[in-house]
Order: C-alpha cells, then sequence, then structure tokens
C-alpha cells in the first residue's frame, strides 16, 4: 500500500510538473491568458477522460472478477451435488482477485474429478458388460446419466472383479470337463450330433458361453457320457464271461484263446 501511494504522489507529481512546463512554454511564445486558460481546459479534458478510461476499465474488471466468482460458486454447489461432496465454505478476508483465482483452481480440479469418475464409470462398464456377455449374467445396477460416487466405483470395482474372478474358475472348469468329454467322446466313438456338443468341442474355447446354465449343460453331457462309458463297460464285462464260458465249454485251446484275447 505504500508503495502504490509513493507511485500515486508521483504521478500526480508529474502531472504538476508538466503543467508548470506547458505554463512556461506558452509564457515564453506569449500567448494570452484567455488562451491558456482554453489549452489548460483542453489539457484537463485529455487527462480526465484518460483517467476515467483507466478507471472504466479497472470497475470493469472488478465487476468481471465478481461475476467470475458467483459463476464458479454456482458451478461449485453444481459439481458438489453431483461429486456428493461437502459444500465449499466461503472464503473470509481474501481479496477479489484472490478469491476469483481459488474458486475457479477449485472448480478445474472438481471438473477434473467429475471427468475421472465418469471414465472409468464408462471403463468399468465396457469391462462388466464383457463379461456379463461371457458369464450370461446381469450387468451391475448403476445410473449411467449421474455421476457416480467413490463409493459406487468402488462396489463397481469389487464386483468386476467378482466376475472376472468368476470367469476364470468357469474357464478352468470349463477347459478340464472339456478334455475329459473329447476323451470319452473319442473312446466311445460319440460324433457331437447336437449344437451344445460341437459348441463344446469347437478349436475355439473362447466362443464357449460360461453360463450357468451352460456349465450345468456341460456336467450333464460329462455325466452321460461317464454313465455310457459305464454301461458299455459292464456289457463287455459280461460278454468276457460268456466268451470264458463258452470256452471252457468248447475246450479251446490257450493258443486260439491268446489271438482273440487282444480284442
Amino acid at each position: 500500500a505504500a508503495r502504490s501511494e509513493v507511485l500515486a504522489a508521483e504521478a500526480v507529481s508529474c502531472l504538476n510538473r508538466a503543467m508548470v512546463a506547458l505554463r512556461d512554454i506558452w509564457e515564453e511564445i506569449g500567448i494570452p491568458e484567455e488562451q491558456r486558460l482554453e489549452r489548460t481546459e483542453v489539457v484537463k479534458k485529455h487527462i480526465k477522460s484518460l483517467l476515467d478510461l483507466m478507471v472504466a476499465e479497472e470497475e470493469r474488471l472488478k465487476e468481471r472478477l465478481l461475476k467470475s466468482i458467483a459463476v464458479c460458486r454456482k458451478e461449485l454447489d453444481t459439481l458438489c451435488r453431483e461429486l456428493q461432496l461437502d459444500s465449499i465454505e466461503a472464503e473470509e478476508e481474501c481479496s477479489i482477485l484472490q478469491m476469483e483465482k481459488n474458486l475457479r483452481t477449485r472448480v478445474e480440479l472438481m471438473l477434473k474429478q467429475k471427468k475421472d469418475r465418469k471414465q472409468e464409470l464408462k471403463t468399468l462398464q465396457e469391462r462388466d458388460q464383457d463379461l456379463c456377455d461371457i458369464l450370461g449374467a446381469a450387468p451391475f445396477s448403476i445410473d449411467s446419466a449421474a455421476v457416480p460416487s467413490l463409493d459406487d466405483l468402488d462396489q463397481y470395482r469389487r464386483h468386476v472383479g467378482a466376475l472376472a474372478a468368476e470367469k476364470e474358475r468357469r474357464r478352468e472348469e470349463f477347459v478340464t470337463v472339456r478334455r475329459q468329454i473329447i476323451l470319452l467322446m473319442e473312446e466311445l466313438d460319440h460324433t457331437p450330433d447336437v449344437s451344445f456338443e460341437q459348441d463344446v468341442v469347437c478349436e475355439d474355447e473362447e466362443a464357449f458361453c460360461l453360463s450357468e446354465d451352460n456349465m450345468a449343460a456341460l456336467q450333464s453331457l460329462l455325466q452321460r457320457l461317464e454313465a455310457q462309458r459305464a454301461l458299455n463297460e459292464a456289457a463287455c464285462t459280461e460278454l468276457r464271461s460268456r466268451i470264458v464260458a463258452l470256452w471252457e465249454r468248447l475246450q479251446v485251446p490257450a493258443e486260439d484263446r491268446e489271438s482273440s484275447a487282444v480284442h
């Protein structure tokens, strides 16, 4: 404040020196007093016009700052509601310029928070949809239009993480069961005759939908094939017993029995 007062005093001093110089010049030239008054009036008007212009510009700056403060406060209130944060308290003992700068900075930070949350929500929704397509599950229930809270995002992350873990568990189960099914089909000389069986043995493992219904159907197919193999084994055992009995009744030589034993 002291420096500005000194500068203001110097400005007044400059003006006084200029007026004194002008009067000296007019006197040397011999300009009459009446014309000196007229010229002094012109100088005064010029100076007043310049000062009025400067004051008006600074007033407009002040108005712009006050308007910006009002806009920032309104925007902050909206952002606080959207981000579910406590309202920003008004700063005390702070200049208009500093207050405008602080509020504008807060708006920029909160807009970035809003953008980051919306971007994370979009990323989570895309990942969630991919996992739901694979698992045949329903997407996480959340309002896509609203800005998610930090708690919403945390719950969503844990939900997606649980889906990803379930996908890996089912994928491992599918790979293991699929391998068993293929071996059983080869052993039973069984050709996949329905679309589901064809989907199971398809070379593209990633194309198989890991829904609960599909996983249950997969286990059911494995159990049917295992039951069929058990029936076949029981039939084979019975037939072998009958063959041995017939060999005994017919007194078939050992060498003839050995030639048939490979079957």
